[in-house]
């Protein structure tokens, strides 16, 4: 336990910062996975809605910086290539 007053202020901020950063990337992960999911039963309408939904939680890690600016662009690129490619 931290004895000094900023390091136990900077205690509870890292907490509240990790509460909201595995928020978005909770929500990130199960939108690509639910994009997947769609994809591999062939609902063309959905798989758009649910693609749309996961580039929307990209650029949200990407802005708050969760992940990188290249590795967001590999993932919109892979998933909307998932899309593209379906039967």
């Amino acid at each position: 336990m931290p004895n000094i007053k900023s390091a136990k202020k900077r205690v509870k901020t890292n907490a509240k910062k990790c509460k909201s950063n595995t928020v978005v990337t909770s929500s990130l992960k199960t939108a690509v996975k639910k994009l997947e999911k769609e994809v591999k039963t062939g609902n063309k309408e959905t798989a758009n809605e649910k693609l749309n939904i996961a580039i929307k939680r990209i650029d949200k890690a990407t802005q708050s910086g969760l992940i990188h600016k290249n590795k967001a662009a590999r993932q919109k690129s892979r998933l909307t290539k998932m899309k593209n490619n379906m039967e």
